[in-house]
C-alpha cells in the first residue's frame, strides 16, 4: 500500500530580494505608494516577513516602519493586527492596509517627515523554488523530516501556500495529510495553527508535537 501512496516532496524557497526604486519619507508617501506597488512587493513586506527569522514588536515591515521611523505608535499597532492570513488576495491586504491609513489621518495631526535615512524602502523579492531530495510516504517518514527541514521549506509549505492555493487556510502539509492520507483529523488540527501568531520555528514545533501523537498511537495500535 505504501508503494501507492503520492509521497510528499519538500521544496526549499529562496527569496532575492528586488528593489523597485520606490521610497516614502512620510505617511502620505507611503500611503500613495501602497496604492500602487506591485502585488509582489505588498507579500514582500506582509506576508514574507516571516520569513525574515526574526519575531519583533510588529508583525510586517510597514508596522515596524510606523512604530520605530515615524514614531507612530498607535499607527503601528493598528497596521500589527492585520492579520494577512485572513485575507483571500493580496490586493485585499492592500486595501486592508489603506483603510487603517487613512483612518489615522482622518483622527489624527499627519506626521512629518522621518529622519534623512530612515526613509521606507519598497522592495519585492525573486522567489526560487526547488525541491531538497526529500520524500515521505507515512506520517513517521513525514514527522522526521518535519523535524530536520530548513525553515524555509517550512516557510514555503505552510505559509506561502495559503496564498499560492488560494484558499487562505489551507496548506501544503495539512492538504496532503487529509487528501492522500486520509487522516482529517491530523490535517485539522494543523491548519488550526494560527500562521500569524507563530514564528516558522514555533510552527514546526506545533506540527511536531501533533505528529507525535498519532505516530506513537499508531506504533501502539501494531504493537497490541
Amino acid at each position: 500500500m505504501t508503494d501507492s501512496v503520492q509521497p510528499f516532496e519538500f521544496n526549499q524557497c529562496v527569496s532575492i530580494l528586488k528593489s523597485t526604486g520606490s521610497r516614502a519619507k512620510n505617511l502620505v508617501e507611503m500611503r500613495r505608494a501602497i496604492s500602487r506597488i506591485d502585488e509582489e512587493s505588498i507579500f514582500h513586506h506582509v506576508h514574507q516577513y516571516f520569513l525574515k527569522g526574526h519575531m519583533l514588536e510588529y508583525t510586517n515591515d510597514f508596522s515596524q516602519w510606523a512604530g520605530e521611523s515615524l514614531e507612530q505608535r498607535a499607527l503601528a499597532e493598528r497596521l500589527s493586527c492585520i492579520d494577512p492570513y485572513t485575507f483571500k488576495t493580496i490586493d485585499a491586504v492592500r486595501n486592508e492596509i489603506i483603510r487603517e491609513i487613512d483612518d489615522f489621518l482622518s483622527c489624527s495631526p499627519e506626521p512629518g517627515d522621518v529622519v534623512k535615512g530612515n526613509e521606507f524602502y519598497f522592495n519585492q523579492t525573486v522567489s526560487l523554488i526547488f525541491p531538497v531530495g526529500v520524500k515521505t510516504k507515512n506520517l513517521a517518514e513525514f514527522l522526521v523530516a518535519i523535524q530536520h527541514i530548513d525553515s524555509g521549506s517550512i516557510y514555503y509549505h505552510f505559509y506561502d501556500s495559503r496564498v499560492r492555493l488560494g484558499e487562505g487556510i489551507v496548506d501544503d502539509f495539512s492538504r496532503w495529510i487529509e487528501h492522500t492520507l486520509f487522516r482529517k483529523e491530523i490535517a485539522d488540527r494543523i491548519r488550526a495553527i494560527d500562521p500569524f501568531m507563530h514564528s516558522i520555528e514555533s510552527i514546526r514545533h506545533h506540527i511536531s508535537e501533533i505528529l507525535e501523537e498519532y505516530v506513537r498511537a499508531d506504533m501502539e495500535g501494531v504493537v497490541q
